[in-house]
């Protein structure tokens, strides 16, 4: 995993994925006490940022193995990234998604062409499953994170973060990122460590599910306690991954825990301060932002908004907070 598979799935990616834009806006530097940056990932395809990773690993496949198709497990985002660069390919597409995954994220994967398989998040093991049935079907597995092209995918985020950032005048922040296993966060801190070297990437995870702030204090994997019980549904993963953890460990600074309450509240702000639609998993890094400001120090700082699949109840609730 390297700098050049970035910029191979850059070429690979362009015209495809779409250039997502940076915006601030003044009550969030009120808020924050500082300027803040914030990449909106949730305005990409399916999204969130998954789509990026999906299009890189799917169309590094060959024709054959196209034919025969693929397979991914998701709480709802990648699984949508999936299916929509399967479906683009012409190549047949199962995915495997927690039963308890939010309503409109099921409902899109399928409507995207993908067969999806539910399982339970707290009694079943996704990996397995996954396994399982890649080997009964000969399908290729897409892991969410622990796969090369999905993670150089993925770090095309930070390709466009250094260009936009820079374009601002900002070229010294903490970048917070929204982390379940370290796809996005990893692919980000490769980005960044060749483009903008200034800029600090740290992963932002919701209380209770902080694997990777652990992790990154311990020097070896951590795994969470439970695998459900977090409306951040989007970034609730049992550990880091093995690809992405010595990632993290060599280019990322520490993490941010940030709760369910400070979530709902981000996502307030951002609908109320830049008109998007963000879900609660997506929001932990913009939380963190605005809400832990004695975790920062710089004048600066970018918070990577990674999906905005909510169902309209959980992002009514959120409205109730302001």
């Amino acid at each position: 995993m390297n700098f050049e598979m970035i910029t191979a799935a850059a070429n690979r990616i362009k015209g495809h994925a779409r250039i997502t834009p940076m915006l601030t806006s003044p009550f969030l530097d009120d808020i924050a006490g500082r300027q803040v940056l914030i990449k909106a990932e949730c305005l990409q395809h399916t999204g969130s940022f998954k789509f990026r990773g999906a299009w890189s690993a799917v169309s590094a496949l060959t024709d054959n193995t196209l034919k025969t198709g693929v397979i991914a497990y998701s709480s709802g985002n990648h699984a949508q990234g999936v299916a929509m660069a399967a479906a683009k390919h012409g190549a047949p597409a199962v995915i495997i998604m927690p039963a308890d995954a939010p309503r409109m994220k099921i409902d899109n994967t399928r409507a995207l062409g993908a067969e999806v398989i539910l399982y339970d998040r707290e009694n079943e093991d996704r990996d397995a499953l996954g396994t399982q049935i890649a080997s009964e079907r000969g399908l290729t597995l897409i892991r969410p994170y622990d796969e090369p092209q999905v993670v150089a995918g993925q770090g095309t985020t930070g390709l466009e973060i250094a260009t936009q950032a820079a374009e601002l005048g900002v070229t010294k922040a903490d970048v917070m990122v929204c982390c379940g296993g370290g796809g996005l966060t990893s692919g980000i801190a490769l980005a960044l460590a060749e483009t903008a070297p200034n800029m600090r990437v740290r992963p932002a995870e919701p209380q209770g599910f902080d694997d990777v702030t652990r992790s990154l204090v311990s020097g070896q994997i951590e795994r969470n306690a439970m695998m459900g019980g977090s409306i951040c549904d989007a970034i609730v993963t049992p550990q880091p991954g093995d690809l992405t953890f010595p990632i993290l460990k060599d280019h990322c600074g520490p993490g941010v825990v940030v709760t369910d309450d400070e979530c709902l509240r981000a996502m307030a702000h951002a609908f109320a301060r830049l008109k998007i639609v963000v879900e609660p998993g997506g929001a932990a890094a913009l939380a963190a932002a605005l809400f832990h400001p004695d975790q920062f120090d710089g004048d600066a700082v970018i918070a990577v908004i990674t999906g905005g699949n909510v169902d309209p109840a959980q992002f009514a609730r959120a409205l109730e907070t302001l």
